[in-house]
């Protein structure tokens, strides 16, 4: 267990303050609580603690004021941030539109030693290690302290863009240790100062803060494939919208959309047309920060990506630091790979059994699951095979049902599958029909097929019905039909539930007209025209 040791050099930036100001910091007695002290043009100044804001004086913070507090810091880098040598605090500027100071925050750094023990195997491990979570809550102290314990043994350079990590002056601060820092002169030339490092300087480490364009992205992909080990920090909280972030899903890989063959679609329970991971991802591990204390961890960037994107998500790693400082780590045990995964091999022909195979539209006298004895809808478990998943999760939240798809069938309650699938007497089938489980049959897989078979197997179609009248319904059909046989290019009819625009689909197709349904639920509707 590693004891914390924190330094914070907060004299230093107290003397950049006016008197007034610095006595009422010093008289709230919470020094080792403050983030920040912010001083506003026109307004009352404050300091921000972990837990609270207070108000450190009743009278307006002045131009000369401000003045008093830039003559004593740094000089501001194009990103309006300076700093105090030799210290890890951050000043930053707000301007006016002629380039005039009208507010700082001035953030205190401090260099806590310590607090990498509960990521220190991956550190040293050798792998290029990604690091998330929203601000404030420690990534830069994290990666300062890998710099210090990764230059012990091995060469680092660290690209230092705000001087937040070494700190601001042309000497790092000792909490770097041993690594070498590299000032950027401006944040947009980051990734020729990371290119810099590697060619000029033969690093087996680097460490970046925030990498944030698509050009240090691109960078850093560079970097890994030149067998250096990375250290780095992104914008973003969690992988999945890291996945969302079209400049920085690179460093995991990327996505983009592939179109697959109607064997490897059906292999794999998906529609044709799905995502996929780009390229191997940049770094090895995520770590995602979710408080000081707490981190989640995805060893194997690369499965946990391609997991995600086929829709069963692989649980991280979590890594807690208890009360007493002492590191525990919880593993949640691996996801059993899908049946569809592995190569199903056609069983033999088997007398079919009419009993337990319910061809859409499904009679409605068969559902699986009843409602309990409070009129709640009891889960079902659904093992699709050949069937579009993520339609089938999508027709089910549009229901309102509990659907919950499985990866097996023996822990399903029923199974839904395509009709030439069935026809062709798949072994998962066939392995249903023995143990008598429940199979239904689609025509296609689409989310309307998918609906009327939830509404079957929850028993929702005599509900939905009975909300409908349906002699209204047949009536505004029929006089919509009408219309368009005298002459009307089309008809619009009132927005319904699926099973309301199926029988006007249906009286449509009777009439020899054309129908389709347009918008999003709840107002979908049905258009009737001529062809």
């Amino acid at each position: 267990m590693t004891q914390l040791r924190i330094t914070d050099d907060l004299d230093a930036l107290l003397e950049v303050l006016p008197a007034d100001i610095r006595h009422a910091t010093e008289n709230a007695d919470d020094s080792d609580n403050l983030l920040e002290i912010i001083l506003d043009l026109g307004r009352v100044p404050t300091a921000r603690f972990v837990d609270r804001e207070i108000v450190l004086r009743d009278s307006e913070v002045t131009r000369a004021e401000l003045d008093h507090v830039d003559e004593r810091t740094g000089e501001f880098d194009a990103d309006n941030r300076a700093g105090i040598e030799r210290t890890l605090h951050r000043i930053s500027a707000i301007r006016n539109r002629l380039g005039n100071i009208v507010g700082l925050t001035l953030r205190v750094g401090r260099a806590v030693y310590g607090t990498v023990d509960i990521i220190q195997d991956i550190v040293e491990s050798g792998k290029s290690a990604l690091i998330l979570g929203r601000p404030g809550v420690g990534k830069t102290t994290l990666l300062r302290e890998a710099a210090r314990i990764l230059a012990e043994k091995k060469r680092v350079v660290i690209v230092d863009t705000s001087n937040e990590i070494g700190g601001d002056g042309d000497v790092p601060h000792p909490a770097v240790g041993r690594a070498r820092r590299m000032q950027v002169r401006e944040p947009m030339l980051q990734h020729e100062v990371m290119i810099e490092a590697v060619e000029n300087h033969n690093p087996e480490v680097i460490v970046i803060d925030e990498i944030g364009r698509e050009l240090e992205a691109a960078a850093a992909r560079t970097i890994a494939e030149r067998g250096v080990q990375l250290i780095g920090t992104a914008h973003g909280q969690t992988l999945d919208n890291l996945l969302l972030n079209p400049t920085l899903s690179d460093l995991v890989g990327g996505i983009e959309a592939v179109t697959l063959s109607d064997e490897e679609a059906r292999r794999r329970g998906t529609q044709k047309t799905v995502l996929e991971r780009r390229s191997p991802p940049t770094f090895d591990v995520l770590i995602e920060i979710q408080n000081r204390d707490r981190f989640a961890v995805y060893a194997d960037i690369m499965s946990s990506v391609d997991a995600l994107l086929r829709g069963f998500p692989q649980p991280p790693e979590i890594r807690m630091r208890d009360e007493v400082g002492k590191i525990r780590i919880e593993k949640t045990a691996p996801v059993i790979s899908s049946r569809l995964d592995a190569k199903e091999t056609k069983g033999t022909r088997a007398q079919r059994s009419p009993s337990t195979v319910m061809e859409e539209p499904v009679p409605s006298s068969f559902p699986v699951r009843q409602e309990s004895s409070r009129g709640v809808l009891q889960p079902v478990k659904i093992y699709p095979y050949g069937v579009a998943r993520n339609r089938l999760m999508q027709a089910a939240k549009r229901l309102g049902v509990p659907a919950l798809v499985v990866r097996e069938s023996s822990e399903a309650d029923a199974l839904v599958t395509l009709r030439q699938y069935y026809r062709d007497r798949q072994q998962p089938v066939v392995d249903a029909e023995h143990r008598g489980l429940p199979i239904y049959v689609l025509r296609s897989s689409t989310v309307g097929q998918m609906e009327q078979f939830l509404s079957d197997l929850f028993n929702l179609r005599s509900e939905l019905v009975k909300n409908s009248d349906i002699d209204i319904v047949k009536e505004q059909t029929q006089q919509a039909i009408a219309a368009v046989m005298n002459g009307e290019r089309w008809v619009d009819l009132p927005p319904g539930p699926s099973l309301v625009r199926r029988l006007q689909h249906e009286m449509a197709r009777q009439a020899e007209l054309v129908s389709h349904s347009y918008g999003k639920e709840p107002r979908r509707h049905v258009r009737i025209f001529r062809e």
